[in-house]
């Protein structure tokens, strides 16, 4: 190599690679303080039928469970990649946000049988595992049951388990940061039956503070509150509901509503859930003889819980639970909700006529009818060899 050459290999900062920066993140589609209602759907299908059930009925929101709620899953259940792709595209495609997934039934995190705590631990740290297969973005559990020790004991017994369950797996790092789409973890409140912890504020306020390393928020469930004591369904005792949430875990930390009505009176600790107006909310003794739609209408339109007001939280979410007695339900339910927002049924998602999770049968009078067709064929046949 010539000393002419050598010219060219002399080195130049500014010849020095610089990558890209990398882009800031962006706050998903679904918090973009829309209105975002949707109903608790059906996995039976395939992850990707509860999508298709979830559009079908009219939402742009929805709930599911990762696998069996009332049976104990294969310890690591795992969801097959190509299953969770299909999944988290076509939800994509469909535009649904947020997507929550209801933990197990069975799991209880407070329990004092070594085994059950075991199990349940595993168990739950699995369903964070499918929840991030699935791309969710909240994870809702009931705390649990504390028989056999106090409530103190119960709720640190929670926190811990909380934080065992969620060891080697990533999850969103600030609950807050609206631009972080990774899971967090959601506990719903309860309606005080037995020794469950969570049915006050402050019990669940309590557990938050046991990990506070965790991005843990809140499920407020309607009927849950309405059981406890919280007199959610009249005007005075919203105020003061929401008041008690702001000044215990505070109104950030509550990311998903459950809107249920209940079957069993105010304050009975009993959780039974009903058709939005059509339960204990408008028949109570604070309210005797008026509708339950108008404290639906005051919950979902408050400043402090709605989605698209100042004070509310963006991508909050409104999930229906209630039971499907008849085809059509499920619908009916789904589009109350938006009626109470006061969204027109041009500007809500399309719903499909007729839809519904649960497929209509034939007429019950069609057996009979069917019993009495092999009867007379019956009677024919024994004519038919008698002769």
């Amino acid at each position: 190599m010539t000393a002419s050459d050598t010219s060219i290999l002399l080195f130049d900062s500014s010849d020095e690679y610089r990558p890209e920066p990398v882009p800031e993140p962006q706050a998903p589609v679904w918090r973009d303080g829309s209105v975002r209602i949707g109903i608790h759907t059906s996995i039976a299908g395939g992850f990707a039928g509860s999508l298709e059930s979830a559009s079908k009925l009219g939402c742009n929101a929805l709930q599911i469970f990762s696998a069996s709620p009332r049976m104990w899953p294969r310890v690591g259940a795992r969801i097959a990649e190509i299953d969770a792709a299909e999944f988290r595209a076509r939800r994509a495609e469909l535009g649904l946000g947020p997507l929550v997934i209801h933990a197990n039934y069975l799991i209880n995190l407070a329990t004092s049988d070594p085994v059950m705590r075991v199990r349940s631990i595993q168990a739950y740290h699995d369903e964070i595992v499918r929840g991030l297969a699935l791309g969710a973005d909240y994870l809702v559990v009931h705390p649990g049951s504390y028989a056999g020790k106090t409530l103190a004991q119960g709720i640190g017994d929670v926190g811990t388990a909380l934080r065992q369950a969620a060891r080697g797996v990533r999850l969103c790092a600030e609950f807050g940061d609206l631009r972080d789409c990774r899971l967090r973890l959601l506990l719903e409140n309860t309606s005080g039956m037995g020794m469950a912890i969570g049915s006050r504020f402050e019990e669940l306020k309590a557990i938050m503070d046991a990990a506070p390393e965790l991005p843990l928020g809140i499920c407020l469930d309607t009927a849950h509150a309405f059981h406890a004591g919280y007199e959610i369904h009249t005007e005075a005792g919203l105020a003061q509901t929401i008041a008690a949430l702001d000044r215990t875990v505070g109104l950030a930390r509550v990311a998903v509503l459950h809107v249920n009505d209940s079957k069993t009176p105010f304050a009975s600790r009993v959780d039974r859930h009903e058709h939005i107006g059509r339960g204990h909310f408008g028949k109570g003794h604070f309210g005797k003889g008026k509708s339950g739609l108008e404290a639906f209408r005051r919950i979902l339109n408050h400043p402090s819980l709605s989605a698209s007001a100042p004070g509310g939280r963006a991508g909050r979410a409104f999930l229906l639970e209630t039971p499907i007695d008849a085809p059509g339900d499920d619908r009916r339910n789904v589009r109350r909700l938006w009626d109470l927002v006061d969204i027109p049924v041009k500007q809500a998602p399309r719903a499909q006529n007729g839809f519904s999770m649960m497929p209509r049968t034939r007429r019950a009078s069609s057996a009979p009818q069917r019993n009495e067709k092999r009867t007379n064929a019956s009677r024919k046949s024994a004519r038919a060899s008698k002769g």
